[in-house]
């Protein structure tokens, strides 16, 4: 058994390192792989099945020769990519995970989030995530313009980088009992998130006993792959080269 978990690449055009880099991971590592499971934050923005552009038929493509292979491939939304349709999912061959999702995982139940819903601290974000993930929201979103959702994504990736700019790490990063309410919920002792772009593994005080928090890294300069196999989970990193 080798399962790979990846998050927050944010693919787009305009990081062509990081596309090359994930390219090279599905040709190498992927394919060695018995499934590949994507929790967010795979592109850096949607704006619909509809809406895709040579660069995303590329990236699906890569995606469904894996699935070709027999192997299969999950996808969770992010908050980038939450508006990744059924066309999509047809198109790769992937199969869709709701947030939060429980899994089986060497014989162990595991949850995986994408990991916003763990920052309750960052109470704008979350009356955003509300209203825009709402189904009719999203509905009269699909029937709109692509050139109106191109200028909306546009707005929202700068309005995004500014509320950054002026909000604390604390409240970016996840509310520690958030984190245990929610493993206690679930009856898990691994939790598996993205997100917060702070690749790390926690300890974790549940009513149940120790527990941990496995944090999945973003792809910038480095690649960050979670490996499950025989001997337990493992966190790797490589360098992303970049181009001249």
């Amino acid at each position: 058994m080798n399962i790979l978990f990846i998050s927050d690449l944010h693919l787009t055009p305009e990081r062509p390192d990081i596309v090359r880099a994930f390219a090279s991971f599905m040709q190498e590592q992927a394919s060695q792989s018995d499934a590949l499971y994507i929790l967010g934050d795979f592109f850096e923005y949607w704006l619909g099945d509809d809406a895709m552009e040579p660069f995303h038929h590329d990236i699906a493509r890569q995606l469904k020769a894996y699935t070709d292979s027999g192997k299969p491939l999950f996808v969770m939304a992010g908050n980038r990519d939450f508006a990744i349709g059924k066309d999509f999912l047809r198109m790769t061959g992937a199969t869709w995970l709701n947030d939060p999702c429980v899994i089986d995982l060497n014989g162990e139940t595991v949850l995986l989030m994408h990991g916003d819903l763990l920052c309750t601290g960052d109470k704008q974000y979350l009356r955003y995530r509300k209203i825009i993930r709402n189904p009719l929201v999203l509905g009269i979103l699909r029937l709109s313009p692509r050139s109106y959702r191109k200028k909306l994504a546009q707005k929202l990736r700068s309005n995004s980088k500014k509320a950054k700019s002026r909000k604390s790490l604390a409240i970016m990063d996840v509310t520690p009992e958030e984190v245990v309410r929610v493993m206690d919920k679930y009856q898990v002792k691994t939790l598996i998130h993205g997100h917060t772009h702070r690749p790390d593994i926690h300890e974790v005080e549940l009513a149940s006993g120790a527990g941990k928090r496995i944090v999945l890294g973003d792809w910038d300069r480095q690649g960050w792959v979670l490996t499950c196999d025989e001997s337990g989970l493992k966190m790797d990193a490589f360098c992303i080269e970049p181009l001249l």
